[in-house]
C-alpha cells in the first residue's frame, strides 16, 4: 500500500517541522485530513498552540478546531511520524549569504526519527540543489539509511503571502517534485488532498527549487527598477505614483510599487540565487544591482526627510522624527528583516530623536532584535512624520491628526503614498 492510502487511512502520520506562518497552515490543513505532529523547538510557542493561538498572529482560533493535531517541542516524539514536511526558516547572515542552519538542524532532527519507506520533503525557500546536495547527506548520516533505497525526499516550495487572506494555502497551485517518479506521485496524492487550486507536478527537486527562488527574484528585481525611477523622478520633480497611475491604462504595463523590500522572502532570496550562481562561475549583474537598489531605500528615504527638515529652518541635531510603522510589510506582526530598521538608524546617524509606533508589532521583539522599542502613543512635537508601513490602523487618517502631532512646517514622508493628495498644508514627500 502507498504511504498516502496509509495516511489516509490514519495509519501513518504526517509531522511538520518549524510551525511559523509557513509551516503551522499547512500542519492545520492536513489536520483536517491525516493524523498530523506539529513540531517546533521553541516550547512556549507549542503552548500557545496548543491553546489554539496562532503566534504569528496569522491565523484565528476556529483555525484550530476539527484538526486531528498533537502539538510538541519533543523531538522523541517525531518518530511516530512517516512523512515529514520541513518548513523552517532560511535567513542570510551578516554578509548576505544562506544560513542554513535552522534547515540542516531541522534534517538533523528528522533524520533521528527517520525510518525505512519515510518520506521527507522541504518547503523552505532555498538555491537549486541545496535539497539534494545539503540537507540529503545529512539525512544519510544521522539515519544510517540510504537516500531513494530506504526513504524518498521531495520539494513542495511554500507560497504563503503574510497578511493576505485572499491567496491562501488551499487556493494557490503548489509546486511539487519527488526524488523519482513514485515519490512524485505519492507526494502530489498528499498535497492535493488539501490544496483546492491543485498541484504542478515538477520535473525535478532542482526545477521546484528554481522555480520558488526567481518568483521573488522576479519581485525583487521589478520593484529595483521602480525605486529607481523614483529616485530619478524625484529629482526632476515628479511624484512616482503619479506616473505609475499614468502608465497603469496600458493594458500589458506591470504595475509594480516603490518602496522598502525587506522581509524573509523578497529580501532574502536573491541572495540565495546569487550566492550559488557564484558557484558556478558566474556573477550576477541584475539581480546583484536590484539588491543593491532596494537596499539602498531605507537610508535614501531617511536622507530626504532630513533635507526637508533643514530646507523648512530647523536645527537637524534638535530635530523629532515619529516612524509610523515597524514591520516588514503591511497587517502583520513579523519584523524579521524590516527595513524600517535602515530608516530609524539613518535618522539616529543625524542626531535625530525617533519615536516609533506600530499596532502590530512588539515593542520587546524589537527591543530585542534591533535596540529600540516602540511608545505607546505618539508625542505633539514632531518634525517629521515617515509613514513606513501601511498598516490598515493607518489609512483613515487625515492632515488634521498629522498637524495635531507635529511642530510648525513639519515634513510626513509618505513611503507607500497613501496620503498622496490629502496633505496640503504640510510639506508632503512621497516616493
Amino acid at each position: 500500500m502507498s504511504i498516502y492510502q496509509d495516511l489516509k487511512n490514519k495509519e501513518k502520520k504526517i509531522a511538520v517541522i518549524g510551525l511559523g506562518y509557513v509551516g503551522l497552515p499547512i500542519a492545520l490543513e492536513f489536520a483536517k485530513n491525516f493524523k498530523v505532529i506539529g513540531f517546533d523547538i521553541n516550547p512556549k510557542r507549542v503552548e500557545m498552540m496548543k491553546n489554539n493561538i496562532d503566534p504569528s498572529e496569522e491565523l484565528p482560533p476556529e483555525a484550530f478546531e476539527g484538526c486531528d493535531i498533537e502539538f510538541t517541542a519533543n523531538p522523541e516524539d517525531l518518530k511516530e511520524a512517516n512523512f515529514f514536511v520541513v518548513a523552517v526558516p532560511t535567513p542570510i547572515d551578516q554578509h548576505n549569504l544562506p544560513d542554513l542552519k535552522p534547515l540542516l538542524g531541522a534534517s538533523k532532527t528528522v533524520g533521528e526519527a527517520l525510518k525505512k519507506g519515510d518520506y521527507v520533503v522541504f518547503e523552505s525557500t532555498v538555491y537549486p540543489g541545496c535539497t539534494e546536495e545539503d540537507c540529503v547527506p545529512v539525512l544519510e548520516n544521522v539515519s544510517g539509511l540510504k537516500f531513494n533505497e530506504d526513504f524518498k525526499v521531495g520539494y513542495s516550495p511554500e507560497r504563503i503571502n503574510p497578511g493576505d487572506t485572499q491567496h491562501t494555502l488551499t487556493n494557490v497551485v503548489k509546486i511539487v517534485s519527488g526524488s523519482d517518479e513514485e515519490s512524485l506521485e505519492e507526494i502530489a496524492k498528499v498535497y492535493e488532498t488539501v490544496v483546492k487550486a491543485g498541484v504542478h507536478r515538477a520535473p525535478s527537486i532542482k526545477v521546484a527549487e528554481a522555480a520558488k527562488i526567481i518568483e521573488n527574484t522576479q519581485r525583487d528585481v521589478n520593484i529595483a527598477l521602480i525605486n529607481e525611477l523614483s529616485i530619478i523622478f524625484n529629482k526632476m520633480g515628479i511624484n512616482t505614483y503619479e506616473v505609475l497611475e499614468a502608465a497603469g491604462t496600458k493594458w500589458n504595463f506591470l504595475n509594480f510599487r516603490p518602496g522598502l523590500v525587506g522581509g524573509h522572502c523578497i529580501g532574502v532570496d536573491p541572495y540565495y540565487l546569487v550566492y550559488k550562481a557564484k558557484e558556478y562561475g558566474y556573477h550576477p549583474q541584475i539581480i546583484n544591482s536590484g539588491r543593491f537598489v532596494n537596499d539602498s531605500m531605507g537610508a535614501y528615504t531617511a536622507k530626504q526627510t532630513v533635507k526637508k527638515i533643514i530646507a523648512s529652518g530647523k536645527q537637524i541635531t534638535n530635530s523629532k522624527v515619529l516612524v509610523m510603522g515597524a514591520t516588514f510589510k503591511e497587517n502583520v506582526a513579523d519584523i524579521r528583516n524590516s527595513k524600517v530598521v535602515d530608516v530609524i538608524n539613518e535618522f539616529k546617524s543625524f542626531g535625530v530623536e525617533v519615536d516609533v509606533i506600530d499596532p502590530h508589532a512588539d515593542s520587546e521583539e524589537l527591543m530585542k532584535e534591533y535596540g529600540f522599542g516602540l511608545v505607546e502613543k505618539p508625542a505633539n512635537d514632531y518634525d517629521a512624520v515617515y509613514v513606513a508601513v501601511n498598516h490598515k490602523e493607518f489609512l483613515d487618517l487625515d492632515e488634521d491628526y498629522f498637524k495635531s502631532i507635529t511642530t510648525s512646517g513639519a515634513v510626513i514622508t509618505d513611503i507607500k503614498g497613501i496620503y498622496k493628495d490629502k496633505i496640503k498644508d504640510l510639506t508632503y514627500w512621497s516616493l
